[in-house]
């Protein structure tokens, strides 16, 4: 049997990549097979003998991309998930075939490097205190896990107690604040901490999903002690903000250390037009977002910042007698990360910021906003259709049927954004908001056009008329 070359390989893989993409925008928007189909694809015995790796890949291409969901094109609007820039992609296949372990700095001299530069450009990208540590991360699940764990520590250390070396036994409480509207990744991130995904003091939240003033400052009337506040950059359903500037300083006063989920919303602070939704937000101590998302970085990519670099290291440092010291100037990656091992994500971020620029993303964060705001405009115009929220960003919910009975509303809408997701010109999502069914149209490709929007908007209206006639 021939054995095929790396070379050969990768340029196999090259190829069936590039044609993916060619095609994207010429297919119907969705997966044209369900998970239960792509298993039995799959499904065959272990093989009892190796075969040839551009064979493989080959079969690999030819079994997978029928189960493939067009996250990477132009008209994906179910969740925030950006496209990945090819500059991205590119950068992500070297840094498989460099095959660097972004540990430490010994092991991975230039991704670590890499990662201090990006660093250094997120931060001013972000409008975040240059002094802040950034650890690349899987996204903003670990992000918020990350920071947190240095919000535990630290508020913990403040009032005696070293919560890295004893843990949680016999530690004095702590009060975690949240808002009502906070997403399900911050509860998960307090579960695995220990603090609990229950055990959290909430408060109200308007109809956009922000915290409402009045209620926090109630709450935070009775906290004593170490205090961990979490708010939020854009909200998963509205886009909205947390009223950083008149809120955190409440919560400084108490001593709390305030943490931002900005999965997305962060990214609002590198688009001179939508800046003011963050106004207030660098008087944080951390802040999590995702570069898979709104850089547009291929998959897995977060951030985890934190202004106060010790408490960062002291909460991720892993120390052992075979790994390498680290002198003045010198970052290892693994300081700021829960892994050890893991993949040199900085890479694909450098590539990316260093193609697109300042502009380029403040450009296309602008324009995925647009197109959100012109898509809600053409679906209110739409009898019976109506936007459930202000649309600041780049989220836009719309209910159909909505003046029907509650139940009848909520069968249109599934109805409707089944037929949307069929039909295949758009692929749109749904969620629960309000205690009612929405469909959710979340812009975040890096290619996404207002004319895609257009094509969208008229194809949901199509499948809302059918569905509203029972067709």
């Amino acid at each position: 049997m021939i054995k095929t070359t790396a070379e050969t390989v990768l340029a196999a893989a090259a190829a069936h990549a590039a044609s993916f993409r060619k095609r994207l925008d010429s297919l119907p928007q969705h997966a044209r097979k369900t998970h239960g189909d792509m298993v039995q694809i799959f499904r065959e015995p272990l093989p009892a003998h190796g075969g040839d790796a551009h064979g493989v890949i080959d079969e690999l291409v030819t079994k997978a991309e029928p189960g493939l969901q067009f996250s990477a094109g132009r008209r994906f609007f179910a969740w925030v998930i950006g496209s990945s820039h090819p500059a991205g992609v590119a950068a992500d296949w070297l840094t498989s075939a460099w095959g660097q372990n972004a540990g430490n700095h010994i092991a991975a001299p230039a991704a670590a490097a890499v990662e201090t530069i990006a660093a250094e450009w997120l931060l001013q990208l972000l409008g975040l205190p240059r002094q802040s540590s950034i650890g690349f991360v899987t996204g903003a699940t670990v992000a918020n896990f990350t920071c947190l764990a240095a919000a535990r520590g630290e508020v913990l250390r403040q009032a005696g107690w070293d919560a890295d070396a004893q843990g949680l036994f016999g530690a004095p409480p702590v009060t975690v604040v949240i808002g009502d509207d906070a997403h399900a990744t911050v509860f998960s991130a307090l579960q695995f901490l220990g603090l609990g995904h229950d055990r959290v003091t909430r408060v109200a939240t308007d109809d956009q999903g922000r915290i409402i003033p009045a209620a926090f400052a109630t709450a935070l009337a009775g906290v004593s002690g170490p205090c961990i506040v979490i708010l939020q950059a854009g909200q998963i359903n509205t886009g909205g903000f947390d009223p950083f500037a008149e809120i955190i300083p409440l919560a400084k006063a108490k001593g709390a250390w305030v943490h931002v989920d900005g999965a997305f919303g962060l990214w609002a602070a590198a688009a001179p037009a939508r800046r003011a939704l963050c106004s207030g937000v660098a008087l944080a101590d951390s802040w999590a977002t995702d570069g898979h998302k709104w850089l547009q970085a291929p998959y897995d990519s977060g951030f985890a910042i934190v202004r106060d670099e010790v408490a960062h290291r002291r909460a991720m440092t892993v120390a052992a007698s075979y790994l390498p010291l680290t002198a003045e100037g010198e970052r290892d990656p693994s300081h700021y990360v829960p892994e050890l091992s893991r993949r040199a994500r900085g890479f694909a971020v450098w590539a990316i910021i260093k193609t697109l620029g300042e502009s380029g993303i403040a450009e296309m964060v602008e324009r995925n906003c647009r197109v959100a705001a012109r898509v809600a405009e053409i679906l209110a115009r739409e009898a019976g259709v109506r936007i459930g929220n202000d649309v600041v960003l780049n989220q836009a919910i719309a209910r159909f049927g909505a003046d029907e009975p509650p139940e009848r509303g909520d069968q249109i809408t599934a109805d409707t954004i089944a037929m949307v997701q069929k039909e295949g010109t758009c692929y749109v999502g749904s969620a629960r908001w309000r205690g009612r069914l929405v469909m959710r149209f979340s812009v975040s490709g890096g290619e996404t056009t207002e004319d895609d929007g257009e094509r969208s908007a008229a194809a949901i209206i199509a499948c809302y008329r059918k569905a509203l006639n029972g067709a």
